[in-house]
């Protein structure tokens, strides 16, 4: 009979940094575990940057990795971003038609547009999706003003969304505010299963402080950093923190580190070469093997969020903040899932987007913070990390999501 097949579509995937990938990948070794076959579409370049070429096919951890050319374009445009999307959909589309023993499409929204070539692949190869909703749109670019919600892209989008919202089998949300949007899209309440996704605890060893090479290479042994690592995004927008970043040049221990990538890093790249401030640094992303070094090299890490966005998006990297037992600092709305997380395990402050001035206060405020208490919440957050979001309880209940009512012999002789 041969092993059923589970083929994922995603324009991430490792040796890829982006979270989505990495996730994607976690999940697809998984299921290898759990005896099945899993065929991966991806792109055979870098999400963020496209001159990083990866090898076209390869087998990661038992997974096969197929790599589709002329799928990443970079992200510097929103029309070239299109234009990859539309080129990873229809190969997808084309070369699932080919695989062998189909018994599952497992498609995320990266690209959006992802959740079509699932709809024609299910369609045609007669099986079921299962939908990993890591953000929402056209939700996202109503926030950003980049469309109205009237207008015919909106219309259509939110058209497919009501296609892949009633077609598929499971549909996986991050957390309540999302799931709330998702409902009023469509009545998926029976099918809906919410919960975050889990902390890259394979390279999130907590380094400490006086041992870390990533503070000695950087000169920072002395410095009280306030890290903000990852996609530095439309939504997450890092505006707040550079004004008061300006403000509070003349702390001479305080440090402010920008790790990463994305549309906002252009800003932080502006403000150091406009300025000169000699109390932020700027760095790209880091190898996923040196996460433990630079994530653990913060004494506090920030979290930022539009507030239109609740629901819209979620900001995993609080999880990787955790992991390395970091209190964090949250620039963004209240309610919303971040601060849920903080209020209930006491491991953070919130201060409004757009407010300077409080933003800088609380700084202050943090830096006075006896460095006992830092560390108290440092290990509350690590506490919650191993009762609720260790990778193996999280990651396992996923992938449960991902096998259940496949298991059968009629699921994997569906579609051969």
């Amino acid at each position: 009979m041969g092993s059923k097949t589970l083929l994922v579509l995603s324009q991430v995937y490792v040796p890829d940094p982006t979270s989505v990938g990495q996730h994607m990948a976690d999940a697809s070794v998984e299921m290898v575990k759990r005896g099945w076959r899993v065929v991966v579409f991806t792109s055979d370049r870098g999400y963020e940057n496209p001159s990083d070429k990866y090898t076209r096919y390869e087998i990661i951890d038992g997974v096969e990795v197929r790599r589709l050319p002329l799928t990443s374009f970079g992200k510097h445009s929103m029309a070239l971003r299109l234009l990859a999307a539309c080129s990873f959909v229809l190969q997808c589309i084309f070369l699932g038609l080919f695989v062998r023993r189909v018994a599952a499409v497992f498609a995320t929204t990266s690209p959006p547009f992802s959740s079509f070539g699932a709809l024609v692949i299910s369609l045609l190869r007669r099986v079921p999706i299962k939908f990993w909703v890591m953000d929402l749109n056209p939700d996202q670019l109503i926030a950003m003003e980049k469309i109205s919600s009237s207008s015919v892209p909106a219309r259509l989008f939110n058209g497919l969304n009501r296609l892949i919202l009633h077609r598929a089998d499971d549909i996986v949300a991050l957390d309540r505010f999302m799931a709330d949007r998702l409902n009023r899209k469509a009545n998926i309440s029976t099918k809906m299963h919410v919960m975050p996704p889990w902390p890259h605890q394979d390279h999130r060893d907590v380094v400490a402080r006086a041992n870390n090479p990533f503070r000695k290479n950087h000169g920072l042994e002395e410095k009280f950093i306030f890290m903000y690592s990852g996609n530095h995004g439309f939504t997450t927008p890092v505006t707040t923190i550079l004004q008061a970043a300006l403000r509070l040049q003349e702390e001479k221990e305080l440090v402010f580190m920008f790790i990463g990538g994305g549309h906002g890093k252009k800003e932080v790249e502006q403000a150091i070469a406009e300025h000169h401030p000699p109390n932020i640094i700027s760095l790209p992303y880091q190898p996923l093997s040196q996460t433990k070094y630079s994530l653990s090299a913060a004494d506090v890490h920030l979290v930022t969020m539009w507030d239109q966005v609740v629901g819209i998006i979620h900001p995993c990297k609080i999880y990787g903040a955790m992991s390395v037992q970091r209190p964090i600092l949250m620039v963004g709305p209240e309610p919303s899932h971040v601060t849920d997380i903080l209020d209930e395990y006491r491991i953070g402050w919130r201060v409004p987007r757009g407010d300077t001035e409080a933003t800088a206060a609380m700084i202050r405020k943090i830096m006075a913070t006896d460095k006992r208490e830092l560390v108290e919440m440092g290990r509350r957050a690590a506490k919650a990390v191993a009762a609720h979001y260790t990778k193996q309880h999280l990651c396992g209940r996923f992938c449960d999501v991902l096998e259940s009512g496949l298991c059968g012999p009629l699921a994997t002789e569906a579609s051969q």
